[in-house]
């Protein structure tokens, strides 16, 4: 009756390991590419210094323990979380704005043309769909609210960034894919045209139009959508226009690709950066708040924005804790830096840096 059982469990998890919104590895001519790549070492990519998958303290037995079964006071919010619902099908082209989805999925405009960036549509973050559900009114927008898109970015395959249900559903309304080395596989695999995937290593430049240049930056963090880990690269962007710069940060934890970037492109007009589903044991590749505020100065930034938070409850913090603690610190630090902290659709003008904001967060339980 055991064996029969373990039988049965074994051939389920291999039934649903073939469904396609696991991708598909690099391999043939894509993984003879990116293995040229300077960051990809011991056959994998690896982060510019050495990034331990936990801290040292930390073992994998009781992060799994207490991902499990330690209470965290309001980890998920009771209430419906304040939106906005943009109508992003009748926005002018001509304005250079961002609209927020929640956690790092955000839509811009810039220069006439349209931007998505890391769209999660489906209402989770996890390849077993119903197990990492989005918090109740984060998901007031869907594919069909995204017009026409010429850009989609995405900065690494991770299931809170890369969502099979969503690409899918966008898919006819994207006209051009930039990615780091290795995510095309996925997305040819999932039907996109190979001639429409731009796929970059870091320190690449991508001329977009006489206007706009993208360039692929690193961050500090992983890969993979299986047990298969750092086989596909992670990256940032620098996304520049006329008079007008962003960082758009990704996932990642800190090190010194944010006094370098800042160097090299700063002062940036506004950066995106990873604040939230962190946590002590996994410093190394999500920042924690102080981290923010140290990368937000390095990076020259004249206005930050921080992201990846308020949706998905994929660490052992308050929900709010994120937008709670980087505002304080900010507060209290020399020379604060301006945070653009909007609700979910509300309108952020790119270029009105005295465009404020509400703390939606307060009182929310």
């Amino acid at each position: 009756m055991i064996l029969t059982l373990i039988i049965l469990l074994f051939a389920i998890l291999i039934f649903v390991s073939q469904h396609p919104r696991y991708g598909k590895k690099p391999s043939g001519e894509r993984l003879a590419l990116l293995q040229k790549s300077p960051n990809y070492k011991n056959g994998k990519f690896e982060n510019i210094h050495f990034t331990p998958e936990l801290a040292k303290g930390y073992s994998f037995s009781k992060v799994f323990y207490e991902f499990l079964f330690k209470k965290v006071y309001r980890k998920i919010p009771t209430d419906s979380i304040p939106s906005v619902k943009t109508n992003l099908h009748e926005l002018s082209i001509d304005k250079d704005v961002l609209v927020w989805f929640g956690h790092s999925s955000y839509y811009i405009q810039l220069e006439g043309k349209r931007f998505l960036i890391d769209p999660v549509f489906s209402g989770n973050a996890s390849p077993i769909y119903g197990t990492t559900k989005a918090f109740k009114g984060t998901d007031i927008y869907t594919a069909n609210d995204i017009p026409e898109i010429d850009y989609l970015l995405i900065t690494h395959d991770h299931y809170d960034h890369l969502d099979y249900a969503t690409i899918k559903a966008l898919q006819p309304n994207i006209k051009k894919v930039v990615c780091a080395l290795g995510v095309g596989s996925h997305l040819e695999f999932w039907k996109f045209s190979k001639e429409n995937i731009i796929e970059k290593d870091w320190n690449e430049k991508v001329e977009l139009d006489q206007n706009l240049t993208l360039y692929t930056t690193p961050s500090r963090h992983f890969s993979g959508r299986s047990i298969d880990r750092c086989n596909t690269l992670w990256t940032s962007f620098v996304l520049e226009a006329n008079n007008f710069k962003m960082y758009l940060g990704g996932d990642s934890g800190y090190d010194t690709h944010y006094a370098e970037i800042g160097n090299k492109f700063g002062p940036f007009d506004i950066a995106l950066l990873d604040n939230g589903q962190y946590n002590p044991a996994w410093k190394y590749i999500h920042n924690l708040p102080e981290d923010v505020i140290k990368a937000m100065k390095e990076i020259k930034a004249k206005r930050v924005f921080p992201v990846h938070n308020s949706k998905f409850p994929l660490s052992l913090h308050s929900w709010d804790e994120p937008l709670i603690k980087v505002t304080e610190l900010n507060a209290v630090s020399e020379n604060p830096i301006p945070l653009i902290t909007p609700k979910i659709g509300e309108l952020v003008e790119l270029r009105n840096e005295n465009q404020e904001f509400q703390q939606w967060w307060k009182g929310i339980r």
